[in-house]
């Protein structure tokens, strides 16, 4: 049983906003649902209400629902994206995913499959519909781990101080290693741990070791 969970819908058709309001609202583990019809509003409701979960649609009026995602879970990395969208070709599925998005369905799909697909992803699993090749997750899966979510959203600065507390380096030897200050170096690491949604060098170091991430 997962905790009650804050759900965004990102949608620019206010019936389809509505109608998955009035199904997320009768789930009980839906504490309340908040809603958006653009980029921008999304990104300001994702962080302003400190949501949990996001029904993201792609095709925005001021721009696209994956860039969206990329810009919500690199302000929030605990956030769960679910893409909700007319678009099947794999280069969108791909996109998506790459950017962080746990899930892609279609908008044709059952409502309460969707349902379900936002319940899956709100408790950290993964859903493609059944009209999305299992070939685009596993080529993600594939991918070196510094291209996979959240690895992907570091810069190559950030990576190279996430690979020295891999080794165990201190601050200093970090420094030293880079050729920076000290004050850089903990300021990078406060970035590093904000994108990782970790809240310290060991629960940084342990995820990457888990990724598969080598110093």
């Amino acid at each position: 049983m997962i905790a009650p969970q804050r759900v965004l819908i990102v949608d620019d058709h206010p019936v389809v906003r509505r109608g998955l309001r009035a199904m997320l609202e009768g789930e009980p583990w839906v504490r309340d649902v908040v809603e958006a019809a653009t980029v921008e509003e999304a990104v300001k409701e994702a962080v302003s209400q400190q949501v949990d979960v996001v029904a993201m649609d792609v095709a925005l009026p001021d721009g696209d629902g994956i860039d969206a995602t990329r810009r919500i879970i690199q302000l929030c990395p605990r956030v769960n994206v679910l893409m909700v969208t007319y678009y099947d070709d794999e280069d969108r599925v791909a996109r998506a995913l790459r950017a962080g998005a746990r899930g892609y369905v279609l908008k044709d799909t059952e409502p309460d499959t969707v349902v379900d697909a936002l319940r899956t992803v709100a408790n950290g699993g993964v859903v493609l519909g059944p009209r999305i090749g299992p070939d685009v997750l596993a080529a993600l899966q594939r991918a070196p781990a510094t291209l996979r979510p959240p690895f992907d959203t570091l810069t190559p600065r950030e990576r190279e101080i996430l690979a020295g507390l891999v080794r165990g380096d201190s601050n200093p030897k970090i420094a030293r290693h880079l050729n920076l200050s000290e004050k850089t170096v903990r300021n990078q690491l406060s970035i590093v741990f904000t994108k990782l949604g970790v809240a310290d060098r060991v629960q940084a170091a342990l995820l990457a070791r888990d990724a598969g991430i080598e110093p």
